[in-house]
Formats: C-alpha cells, sequence, structure tokens
C-alpha cells in the first residue's frame, strides 16, 4: 500500500497533533475517525465498520487495534482482536492502555465519527469507567486538518480537475431522451478514468420533481423535453474530495429557474468577497441568508450553504465544520471549502443549485473548477 505523503510530512503531522495534546493536557487520544488514521498515518482501509482505533500517546507512541482482515493495510505497530462470538474488543484496548501505562490518565476519544458506533461507544465508556478519564476529543483532529498542507492541496486541486471532467460528462449527455443512469456512469466514469476514487458518499442525481431532492436515491429516470436536472458530485484524489453542484435545464428555462439561478450567482459572488481571513464560517452564511431573503427566498433556502472538505471516506466527503449561522470558525489560508446555493420550490416545483470547491488564501478564494458560474441549458 503506498503512501502518498512524504515522511516529513506524517512527521509534521504527527508533531502538531502531540503538540495539541499536550495543550489540551491529554496522555493520549483514541481515533475512531478513518480520515485522522489516514492523514497521520495513511492507514487506509473500510475496516473501520468494524472496532478499531489508533491510539497516540502524547511522547508520539502509536499502536493500532484492529481485526486480524486489516493487519496488512497496517504499515505501523498494530496488535490484532480476534473475532469470535460475544467479542468485546474494547477489553483488548483496555488492556493494551494498561500495557502502555495509561491507568488514571486523561485520555481524549474521537466519538463523532461513523467510526464510533452506539455499541462502541457503549462498550468502551463501560471498559474505561474506572480505568481513566475519558475526554470527548472528537474535533481535535478535525481541527488540525482544516488547513491543508501543500501536498494536500495539490491533490484537491487534482479532485477539482476529476470534478471538471465529470460535469464535461454531464453536459455532454444532458438532453430529452437520456437516462440518468448514462449521465451517473459517464460522471463517476471520468473520475475513475481520469485516475481518481470513490467518492466518500454517492453523487446525486434527479430529475423532474426529484430534482428537488438533496440526496441520493434509488431509481433512474429518462429526461424529457422540458425538464430540469440538479447534479452534486465530487472529483476524489487518494481521498481528498472537491465537490460541485449544478442544475441543468432541459429545454427552455422557466422564469422562475431564471429568478433562482440569479439569486444563487449574486449569492455565490457576494461570498467571494468574504471567503477570506478575518472573516468566520458564520459570515459565509449571513451573506448567502441576506441574500436570499431579499429576494423572498427564505422558504426556499436551506440553513447552511457549504463546508470544509479533505480526505473523508464513506459515508460523508463533509468535514465537521459547516457554514451555519453563528459558526465561530475562522477562514484561513490554505483551506478547501465547498460553497453551494440550494433552492428548492415545492410548490412551482423549479429546483436550483450551484456551487463550487474554493482553496482560501490570504486574500480572494480561488475557485478550484475551470466552469463558469453559469446556466446550464440543454
Amino acid at each position: 500500500m503506498g503512501l502518498h505523503f512524504s515522511d516529513l510530512e506524517y512527521t509534521q503531522r504527527m508533531d502538531r497533533l502531540t503538540a495539541r495534546l499536550r495543550e489540551e493536557k491529554l496522555d493520549a487520544i483514541l481515533l475512531f475517525a478513518q480520515e485522522s488514521m489516514y492523514w497521520l498515518t495513511g492507514y487506509d482501509t473500510f475496516g473501520y465498520c468494524f472496532f478499531q482505533t489508533l491510539v497516540v500517546k502524547a511522547d508520539g507512541t502509536k499502536v493500532l487495534l484492529t481485526r486480524s482482515a486489516d493487519l496488512r493495510q497496517a504499515r505501523h505497530t498494530s496488535n490484532i482482536w480476534v473475532d469470535r462470538a460475544n467479542a468485546d474488543p474494547s477489553a483488548d484496548l483496555k488492556e493494551l492502555l494498561n500495557e502502555l501505562d495509561l491507568l488514571g490518565c486523561r485520555i481524549g476519544v474521537e466519538y463523532d465519527t461513523h467510526g464510533m458506533t452506539g455499541r462502541t461507544a457503549h462498550l468502551l465508556d463501560r471498559q474505561l469507567m474506572n480505568f481513566c478519564e475519558i475526554i470527548d476529543a472528537s474535533l481535535l483532529v478535525s481541527q488540525l486538518r482544516l488547513i491543508k498542507s501543500e501536498a494536500e492541496i495539490a491533490f484537491a486541486t487534482e479532485a477539482a480537475r476529476l470534478a471538471d471532467l465529470a460535469l464535461d460528462e454531464a453536459i455532454r449527455l444532458t438532453k430529452a431522451g437520456t437516462s440518468e443512469a448514462d449521465i451517473l456512469a459517464a460522471m463517476q466514469g471520468a473520475v475513475f478514468a481520469g485516475g481518481g476514487d470513490y467518492p466518500a458518499n454517492e453523487f446525486i442525481i434527479g430529475s423532474g420533481r426529484d430534482a428537488l431532492l438533496c440526496r441520493y436515491k434509488a431509481g433512474r429516470r429518462t429526461l424529457e423535453a422540458q425538464d430540469q436536472l440538479t447534479l452534486e458530485w465530487a472529483g476524489v484524489a487518494a481521498h481528498y474530495h472537491a465537490a460541485m453542484m449544478r442544475t441543468i435545464i432541459v429545454g427552455t428555462p422557466e422564469p422562475r429557474h431564471i429568478e433562482f439561478f440569479e439569486a444563487c450567482r449574486e449569492a455565490i459572488e457576494a461570498i467571494e468577497l468574504v471567503l477570506r481571513p478575518g472573516n468566520t464560517f458564520g459570515t459565509v452564511f449571513d451573506v448567502h441568508a441576506r441574500i436570499m431573503d431579499e429576494r423572498g427566498l427564505a422558504r426556499h433556502r436551506l440553513n447552511a450553504c457549504g463546508y470544509s472538505l479533505g480526505a473523508r471516506f464513506s459515508p460523508s466527503w463533509m468535514e465537521h465544520q459547516m457554514f451555519h449561522a453563528g459558526n465561530p470558525q475562522p477562514i484561513e489560508p490554505g483551506m478547501t471549502l465547498f460553497v453551494h446555493m440550494i433552492i428548492m420550490d415545492s410548490e412551482s416545483g423549479a429546483a436550483m443549485t450551484l456551487g463550487q470547491t474554493y482553496l482560501t488564501t490570504d486574500e480572494a478564494p480561488k475557485p478550484l473548477s475551470r466552469h463558469p458560474l453559469t446556466l446550464l441549458t440543454a
């Protein structure tokens, strides 16, 4: 399993993590988020659907506890828990922590992750109740990952190139008589053919009434002479994502479509003026909400308008930090942020979306897509 970054990059990440552990007065942290393990060590697996954790001590010691099936994926020191009836790997973890001399210590735990099921949390809390002091450290590594290194930015840029190729295919194929299946296959195929990876969640595709859905659903439809097609997808390189969103109009755009598109474009262009250091994620949302509300679209907009992106694993390519009301997270250079406008009018049945990924800088943000923010028609 090839590593995607240099030894120096991994060393710097470990140094940042151990420094933060000392700042938080934590003796160790239990990483259950697969993206945290990947970011820190390059360990790449979907085995996090089972119990596994990477123990990292403040002195830099790290030990992975996982199943035997993932042993060959692990390139660092690892322990194995054995599949068996009524297996309780948290007991193996407690024994490991004892061997690492962590009895009575302060230990952080990543609870807010898809690698931590309710059952896992229950077993863990029960085992460690009288063993150590447990601290919820769900966002500790997530915060460290917000600002990307130059090497990470290179992968995000490549992911955006692949996302553009996928949109090229969608534009080429979208017309009356085309099946959503053909469009979806071509978009995902463009990412694979370009050397990319599976996305951390499914591409969203929906036409007609289903263009108002903001989630993937099963079932395919054939486009009609007058139609609307909503797409949300991401290019992916080494698990780094660059997302995009568009609604393509088949036939003649309705006045409502044009009204919605103009609102989307105005909001994104206004956000580009504040998507820079000195503002917060909450500031971005406030701009979005103000423009939509001034246009009388408050009932049709969402309560968030984007989020941070990075290396992510199923079932979501979203990082924790979102553009929503009151979010104090500062915008800093080196972030990869997906800005999306979503307007869904259930009364008229009209949908409109517009979105792309940006790289923040010391000044104006840099769009990573080569596609302009124009209304797409077929």
